[in-house]
């Protein structure tokens, strides 16, 4: 259905906002003789040009390529680390957690706080908070500064593995979109599209959409699409109204999020050309958290006639994000069936 062992390749190399190196070469390597042109912008977005039938109109799809991470801001006399966060965590998800320390060379560490037998029963009736956590690499301090500098960057360290019909890993969010948009252009290689289409593999979202802002104010695209996660709340305890979208229910066509109200031409054509492929969608309105949708709706000249395909996804945000393999699948389909098929929609406001 989907190629998993390139997905779990995209999902386990290290890439923290302003740190998308080692992914941009992957991409890179997927893409040279598939796409047109390949180039990268002063920010670090890698932008894929797939030539179409007119280049009177451009299209853009955006994926980011960063994911949450670290940075470490301090070394302590006895060789731990402190970090601050690159990307929004909920704290809790760090205990008992192994990372990477990107130093001079890779080196493993795990995220330590204080032990529960020495806690007050005050302390104990708290949440940790992201300064109750250091890094320990179990070495003296003299060994780490060999190794590690402050400015260094860590990742989580997860691998990507099979469950039923899901895979599951870290940096699901967002490299799952960033293997579908180099699966649609491989797809589309030989295949005509009416417009020029700008695949852009963006940097530093997760810390404000930034590289998204940058790519679009440059490409100046009249259509575009954002392809991100979005929250799948269908487990244990959600409300009906609480759960966003359901994982193997189909791509989630976004209507709003936190940054973005989708143009609702956009919307109405992503729903029909689902409809009329036969493809599962379901509706997204995301009430709290943003992504490129905003940056490149906004930043063009004239704005972008903007939509978005999401991939429902469960623990967001944690290690062991879970996305299904057939919603995959269904967001791939459905972004090539849009980027056809653009030239045949009204797109006058009506």
């Amino acid at each position: 259905m989907i190629n998993v062992a390139l997905l779990k390749e995209i999902c386990e190399v290290p890439g923290v906002p302003g740190h998308e190196q080692k992914v941009r070469e992957l991409i890179t390597r997927e893409l040279t003789g598939i796409a047109d042109d390949i180039s990268v912008d002063n920010m670090g977005n890698l932008v894929a040009v797939k030539k179409g039938k007119s280049s009177d109109k451009k299209v853009m799809a955006a994926a980011h390529m960063d994911e949450i991470g670290f940075i470490v801001h301090h070394i302590d006399d006895n060789g731990f680390l402190r970090f601050h966060p690159l990307g929004g965590f909920d704290p809790k998800t760090l205990t008992s957690q192994r990372v990477v320390v990107h130093g001079k060379k890779d080196v493993i560490g795990v995220m330590g706080s204080k032990p529960i037998h020495l806690m007050t029963a005050e302390e104990r009736g708290k949440n940790l908070s992201l300064n109750d956590y250091f890094i320990d690499l179990g070495m003296k301090k003299d060994e780490v500064v060999k190794i590690v500098q402050v400015g260094n960057v860590v990742t989580r360290e997860r691998e990507l593995i099979e469950m039923g019909d899901c895979v599951n890993c870290k940096s699901i969010d967002n490299r799952v979109a960033v293997f579908i948009l180099i699966e649609t252009l491989r797809e589309l290689k030989d295949i005509e599209i009416p417009f020029d289409f700008y695949g852009v593999f963006t940097v530093q979202e997760e810390v404000g959409i930034r590289g998204a802002q940058v790519a679009a104010h440059h490409i100046n695209a009249e259509f575009s699409f954002c392809i991100d996660t979005t929250i799948a709340f269908d487990t244990p305890g959600a409300k009906p109204e609480e759960c966003v979208t359901k994982l193997g229910e189909g791509v989630a066509i976004k209507i709003m999020d936190s940054s973005a109200i989708c143009d609702y031409r956009m919307v109405k054509f992503m729903k029909e050309q689902a409809d009329a492929a036969k493809i599962k969608w379901q509706p997204e309105l995301l009430p709290a958290g943003g992504t490129d949708t905003a940056g490149m709706q906004r930043m063009a000249t004239y704005g972008t006639i903007a939509g978005a395909v999401s991939i429902p996804t469960r623990h967001i945000h944690s290690v062991i994000e879970m996305a299904h393999k057939e919603d995959i699948k269904g967001n791939i389909d459905l972004l090539k069936l849009c980027l056809r098929n653009l030239h045949t929609y009204d797109w006058s406001f009506r």
